[in-house]
């Protein structure tokens, strides 16, 4: 176990701006590199969500993402970049995070996250981030991590608002999950995709910065956590809003009479 006492001067030269903080110190940041988080999407919010994690010194970041760099995403999707056109993603990624930052582990998952990996991937971390683009994935992430007792930092944009919050169901009491804000996923096509509704590439880094910093809290325990409430971001007008999300009780996943009781009949 590595312990204040063992950093190297590299990694207290490093941290130092975390360690001075009262609330990080030399635990805080011992524990930051001892933590497990899979980041499901290494797109616009995962960009600059994986670059702020592994600059903080988070041990091991485990990515998943099938898709390939295009130069569409370039407008937000920072962590890649021209020469890395038509690369794995986790690939790029990777070799992103080795260049900033030696003391993270990072393992590559290039696979497209389903029921019936969901599971085994989440259970080998600590906390799942979604960076995902799709609502598919956002409502199998939010029950895989309810049954897998897992908190899950999720967030999404488009065109120029985004929102976060954090979903812990699986503690029970005020916590609730994403099902209890949004029961089901919407019918297809009736909210568009980044693609087909444009987003503001600088929002992404905006709002993925949101999200790191909620993980970094929750790996940390530290300040008010986003479970309960939903943070929508207006970039177009500069605004912020905090509304609070209570659990429903005939949320079919963590209500008083769940319907849904594992991922098989998700």
């Amino acid at each position: 176990m590595l312990r204040a006492m063992d950093f190297t001067d590299t990694q207290l030269h490093r941290y130092a701006r975390h360690i001075i903080l009262p609330e990080v110190g030399g635990i805080g940041q011992e524990t930051l590199l001892r933590s497990r988080v899979l980041v499901v999407g290494a797109g616009g919010l995962g960009s600059p969500l994986l670059l702020y994690l592994a600059a903080a010194g988070v041990g091991t970041l485990g990515i998943v993402d099938d898709d390939v760099v295009d130069l569409s995403n370039l407008q937000r999707q920072v962590i890649h970049d021209g020469s890395t056109l038509g690369h794995p993603k986790v690939d790029s990624a990777a070799a992103r995070i080795a260049a900033l930052n030696p003391d993270v582990r990072v393992e590559t998952h290039r696979v497209r996250l389903t029921r019936d990996n969901a599971a085994d991937l989440i259970g080998r971390y600590d906390l799942v981030a979604d960076g995902s683009d799709n609502f598919a994935t956002r409502f199998l992430l939010n029950d895989a991590c309810f049954f897998a007792r897992r908190p899950l930092v999720s967030a999404a944009m488009l065109r120029f608002d985004g929102q976060v919050s954090t979903f812990k169901a699986h503690l029970g009491g005020a916590n609730p999950c994403y099902r209890c804000l949004f029961r089901e996923p919407p019918p297809r096509g009736m909210v568009p995709s980044c693609s087909e509704g444009g987003v503001l590439g600088a929002l992404a880094g905006l709002v993925g910065t949101l999200q790191a910093t909620e993980v970094l809290k929750e790996l940390l325990g530290i300040g008010e956590s986003l479970s309960g409430s939903l943070l929508m971001v207006d970039a177009l007008n500069a605004a912020y809003q905090r509304i609070t999300v209570k659990p429903d009780p005939e949320c079919p996943l963590c209500g008083h009479h769940p319907t849904i009781t594992d991922l098989s009949i998700h």
